[in-house]
């Protein structure tokens, strides 16, 4: 592959590092983790009210900038029609922010809160469940999207109207620090910090992604789950995400996720019509109503006052927002490259709204159908997830529908693709961000697509052989940390960046 198409001054650094942090944690699992869980609830316990407050801000910060001058600016030329249409940009979003993952939290993270209820509430009682459904929906509301796009305006900016060569984000913090820092040694820590985040989550969703395949084959065909069946699921999911990545944005990644969208809707009518369609529907309005009552409460609250360990709420928020924060720069280039013709407004409120909608309702349909099961008595679902792997309940809970089969098939299907469009997108982007292309006017090669690809694989393979796994998702949901103050320098050099050039005279339709 010649030097011209890849910096190797930022990817070999970020993979040797990778490597440094990797063989510890492999060699020394368990000590490791423990080591790295105590930093990190240390972290968490020290700025749960930081994590809170940092979810809110972003979400008024984007509501600011889309309904400001700002909002009207043109990522590109005002002329030019948008890249994509309205439903293949909010498809492309969607399947890039919640992935597979709202097919386990849909169907599971009601469990983990009616067994974990909040202060004053008696595990498993219809309260409890009705805040399970709601907390499940609030951890894909509008704080996480915030968290996801708000790095996107100034990397967009710099790509689509600036028109630089490198989408990096030391050239969107270019307008604060000057040529120095970003050409030199302060530009180069930034982006080899963005690299080794995104290749430990990538890393870990491949290696954790898989459970969700292996338990349900292993209901389906009556087999075990073991390293064997693992691996054949991950290559055969590596090979999807590999070729889909190849193939691009448009003949791979745009494709599979509007199928997807399509299928997943047919799959939700599905479970309405063979299900208690009935029940799902009032229990999704009643948790919508709990949601909108109780989200303040959800955003905000630190269980300051109830003395002794936080319940489920409290601590996985504050996770989830730490978790998240890892993320943001990913999607947030990501989603840059694909605004070309968007508005800002436009690009922040299809990422806030698209996936949001999605997500509830696949909690509502998904949840739904297993609160369903556990009041009528015909599935005893919480017992189920804390006396075997979680995973294994979303088969149990499939299986009770006319057709259970099919349903599960479906069910692996769409979570197949959910997770295979995560993780192209992922692929594409780093292969962008490491390419010396000029970004704003081709694609990343496509050998650099399939060598991130094999990369992440590698990683992924090597660490749940021999361990390793777990500590590197705590280590990366740490990373987030870092990334949260790169997220407000972001939004600021946005800000800067379109006041300099006029932006909101000059470059709106």
């Amino acid at each position: 592959m010649s030097k011209k198409l890849i910096d190797y001054k930022i990817f070999i650094p970020s993979i040797i590092i990778m490597i440094g942090i990797s063989i510890p944690f492999a060699l020394y699992e368990s000590e490791s983790l423990e080591v790295l869980n105590s930093i990190f609830d240390s972290i968490v316990e020290m700025f749960s009210w930081g994590y809170l407050w940092y979810g809110v801000i972003l979400v008024v910060a984007g509501l600011y900038i889309s309904f400001s001058k700002y909002g009207q600016v043109v990522l590109g030329d005002p002329k030019q029609k948008p890249r994509f249409t309205l439903f293949e940009y909010a498809s492309i979003l969607i399947a890039m922010g919640v992935g597979s993952t709202i097919m386990r939290t849909g169907m599971l993270q009601w469990t983990s809160v009616a067994n974990d209820p909040p202060a004053g509430v008696e595990a498993g009682s219809p309260e409890s469940i009705l805040w399970g459904n709601a907390y499940s929906m609030f951890l894909w509301g509008f704080q996480v999207f915030a968290i996801f796009v708000m790095i996107a305006p100034a990397m967009g900016y710099i790509l689509h109207v600036r028109k630089r060569p490198l989408m990096r984000i030391s050239e969107a913090c270019r307008v604060l620090f000057g040529d120095r820092f970003t050409d030199g040694v302060g530009g180069k820590i930034l982006d080899i910090l963005f690299l080794i985040s995104i290749l430990a989550g990538a890393s870990v969703t491949l290696g954790l992604g898989a459970p969700i395949i292996t338990q349900n084959l292993s209901h389906l065909f009556g087999i075990e789950v073991n390293f064997t069946l693992t691996i054949t699921v991950t290559i055969i999911w590596v090979l999807l995400f590999s070729l889909s990545a190849y193939l691009g944005i448009e003949r791979g990644i745009k494709r599979l996720s509007t199928w997807n969208m399509y299928l997943a809707g047919f799959f939700a009518v599905f479970i309405l019509i063979g299900g208690p369609g009935v029940f799902i529907l009032n229990y999704f309005s009643d948790s919508v109503s709990f949601l909108l009552s109780n989200y303040l409460n959800m955003s905000l609250n630190t269980d300051s006052v109830h003395q002794g360990k936080a319940s489920h709420i409290q601590s996985n928020t504050v996770f989830w927002f730490a978790y998240s924060a890892t993320w943001a720069m990913l999607h947030s280039v990501f989603a840059a490259k694909i605004s070309r013709g968007r508005t800002i407004k436009e690009m922040i409120l299809t990422y806030l709204l698209a996936p949001t909608l999605i997500s509830w309702i696949a909690t509502g349909v998904l949840g739904g159908l297993g609160v369903h099961r556990y009041l009528t008595g015909e599935l005893s679902v919480l017992r189920l997830v804390e006396e075997n792997d979680r995973m294994a309940a979303i088969p149990e809970i499939l299986s009770t529908l006319p057709f259970g089969g099919i349903a599960i098939i479906i069910f692996m299907v769409v979570a197949l693709i959910f997770l295979t469009t995560t993780l192209d997108s992922t692929t594409y982007t780093i292969a962008a961000y490491t390419s010396t292309r000029d970004m704003s006017k081709f694609e990343p090669p496509k050998i650099l697509r399939i060598i991130i690809a094999a990369i992440i694989t590698a990683f992924a393979l090597v660490l749940m052989r021999i361990g390793g796994l777990a500590p590197l998702e705590v280590v990366s949901g740490m990373m987030g940390f870092p990334v949260i103050i790169i997220q407000f320098i972001l939004i600021y050099a946005a800000k800067r960046m379109m006041d300099k050039d006029e932006a909101w005279k000059n470059n709106i339709r």
